[in-house]
């Protein structure tokens, strides 16, 4: 149990989505704000550590497919030692905390350990990447249910596909969606086909879904590793096999977005760049960040304090950028000036956002 002296920890187990940062719920987004410390995964969209507090401790606690993995013992004492120190823990995993992402098993040790916690769901994988990639899940005309299967099971010692029905699987003709198994993709498909699925069954893998690398492939059941391998695709990736992804060809709509896959750098300085990146992810940019240039006061006020000090003699006051406006202004307030001084002059602003800084501040 936590110590008497720190009563207030506790650990937020917090779905971080599919990719797409914008897909974290606004409970997940507030929690993370609140935090002491994060402890995150690979998949959790590097962005949204743009939310975290100043001073909060961050912890990288990645489980890269094929690379080094991290103890999950660790992982788990990590979790239960913050929280006794009194510190409010984010867990930030990708997708959903409870599809395949052992957020039960983490839950489970806290549960044990007498540690506070909640469970924040996120928008899993296995649902929202079909939907980046044109592929509903069901249909009325197609498939009237869904199952979700994992290509791995996360125990060494066990033969994966001794555990998964695939007989059943097969038999069920409706959609499958399968996480974690693009590196045994060949064995999937080859297993479906010894229990029976169709040959023609439509396929489809999408790579880093619901982000602006995304990159899909569709063939049939039987052609679908080998158009996969061709293609190089890597992890992460989700699997979907059915009749509806025939539907992509009509309904992908992320993919055909006109700056879809274009890799921007965002020279503006960090503390303005934030709605331009907005406005290209809307558009399907992958918006980097790279500021070259840094917003900073001038090494001597003298000559806007004596502008400052004569305000009414002027005839006009011009305004070159924002930037100018909110220095100006800071300025203003701090030498006890009087913007009633300036009824008489005239007000110039190069451009709209400009003239927007200058409106709100009531001239």
């Amino acid at each position: 149990m936590p110590s008497s002296d720190h009563p207030s920890g506790k650990v937020f187990l917090i779905g971080a989505g599919p990719g797409d940062p914008g897909l974290i719920t606004v409970k997940g987004r507030q929690r993370l704000s609140e935090a002491d410390v994060v402890i995150y995964d690979y998949l959790a969209p590097a962005e949204l550590l743009g939310v975290v507090k100043t001073g909060a401790d961050v912890i990288y606690v990645g489980k890269k497919g094929g690379g080094p993995r991290v103890n999950q013992e660790q992982i788990n004492q990590l979790l239960i030692e913050k929280a006794r120190q009194g510190l409010i823990v984010a867990r930030l995993k990708g997708g959903d905390p409870f599809i395949f992402g052992r957020g039960g098993e983490e839950a489970l040790v806290l549960s044990k350990a007498g540690v506070p916690f909640e469970v924040i769901p996120g928008v899993t994988s296995a649902i929202a990447v079909p939907t980046y990639a044109g592929i509903p899940l069901t249909h009325r005309d197609w498939a009237s249910t869904v199952t979700f299967v994992t290509g791995v099971t996360g125990h060494e010692d066990a033969d994966e596909f001794a555990q998964i029905d695939w007989t059943r699987l097969a038999g069920s003709g409706n959609t499958l969606v399968i996480l974690m198994g693009l590196g045994r993709l060949r064995q999937i498909t080859a297993a479906l086909l010894a229990a029976g699925r169709a040959p023609v069954t439509p396929a489809a893998v999408t790579q880093w879904g619901t982000t602006a690398q995304q990159r899909t492939i569709t063939a049939p059941l039987s052609a679908i590793a080998d158009r996969v391998e061709e293609a190089g695709l890597r992890p992460p990736a989700v699997i979907v096999i059915g009749e509806v992804v025939g539907l992509r060809e009509q309904l992908n709509w992320h993919e055909a977005k006109p700056l879809f896959g274009k890799k921007i750098l965002i020279t503006r300085a960090k503390e303005q760049a934030q709605e331009f990146i907005e406005q290209l992810a809307q558009y399907g940019a992958e918006p980097v960040e790279f500021p070259t240039i840094e917003i900073l006061p001038p090494e001597d006020w003298a000559p806007l304090d004596r502008a400052i000090a004569h305000l009414a003699d002027y005839d006009w006051l011009l305004f070159t950028s924002v930037n100018g406006v909110e220095f100006f202004m800071k300025r203003l307030r701090e030498k006890g000036g009087d913007l009633r001084k300036l009824k008489s002059t005239k007000i110039g602003a190069i451009g709209p956002k400009t003239a927007e800084a200058i409106h709100s501040h009531g001239l």
